[in-house]
């Protein structure tokens, strides 16, 4: 058994993961381009990608072969700090779905950050 800490993570919290999942999928598609291309650039396509990279910093996606890919909070931060900064440079200038698409992603990324940095700092396997 490993002496690496493991993160817990309450059944509530990954039903509501999974329904983001869902969510982001939906978007993600109904912003692809026609013929399955690139998506076309614009300002959700932004927030998620930001959003994705914290998402992966928190150690929320499995590496290529199903291995897990351990958490990295410095750079999770990094990614919600800089959807931080996108919240406040971009004040009353977006829609209202914007910005509550926004203003949602970060409550979500800062509450698992919170999560993830209280589950690695328990002593004891979990």
């Amino acid at each position: 058994m490993s002496d690496a800490p493991r993160i817990h993570i309450d059944d509530d919290w990954k039903t509501q993961a999974a329904r983001e999942k869902e969510q982001l999928a939906d978007t993600v598609e109904s912003h692809a381009a026609p013929g399955g291309g690139i998506p076309k650039a614009d300002f959700l396509g932004l927030v998620q990608l930001l959003a994705m990279q914290a998402v992966i910093g928190l150690g929320g996606f499995a590496g290529p072969g199903g291995q897990e890919i351990p958490p990295n909070l410095d750079a999770a931060k990094h990614h919600i700090d800089l959807l931080d900064v996108l919240e406040k440079k971009t004040a009353n200038n977006l829609n209202p779905d914007e910005k509550a698409t926004l203003e949602t992603t970060l409550h979500q990324l800062r509450m698992a950050y919170v999560e993830t940095l209280r589950a690695l700092s328990q002593p004891g396997p979990m």
